[in-house]
């Protein structure tokens, strides 16, 4: 895979996760208002756009074909430890833009442009960390 396929692959997988994050979050807004909803509707988000990134970037962008419980265990646990530190900066733009604006536009402004930043490090806090045996674009 060259560097462009690459980065076109890893930035629509980055865009499903953020739109299915998203999407979660309005599921959950529907049914729960203020401050309770805003800080579970993050937390459901959040756990939806980490999962469907973890899978497609293990299969498709680290292509990573281990398989098992305890591979999945183990990876998973320090790819989520790796987007700890970019969960943090997503969660606090989404949350400067929510208390700035107050409105659900600029909630999702902030979202984006969190998760953005928060992907660029995570992908390179994975290729290092998480997923250093694989094989991957670059080697």
């Amino acid at each position: 895979m060259t560097r462009t396929e690459l980065v076109i692959r890893y930035t629509a997988f980055a865009v499903a996760a953020t739109l299915a994050n998203l999407a979660a979050q309005r599921g959950v807004l529907a049914f729960v208002e203020g401050t309770e909803g805003f800080v579970l509707a993050v937390g459901v988000g959040t756990v939806v756009g980490l999962v469907l990134k973890y899978l497609l970037d293990k299969r498709w962008i680290f292509f990573d074909t281990s398989t098992g419980l305890a591979a999945h265990g183990r990876k998973f646990s320090l790819y989520t430890a790796m987007g700890v530190v970019t969960t943090l900066i997503f969660w606090g733009f989404e949350t400067f833009f929510w208390l700035t604006w107050r409105t659900d536009l600029m909630r999702e402004v902030g979202a984006i442009l969190g998760l953005s930043i928060g992907y660029v490090i995570k992908y390179n806090l994975d290729r290092r960390f998480v997923f250093n045996s694989m094989r991957t674009a670059e080697g």
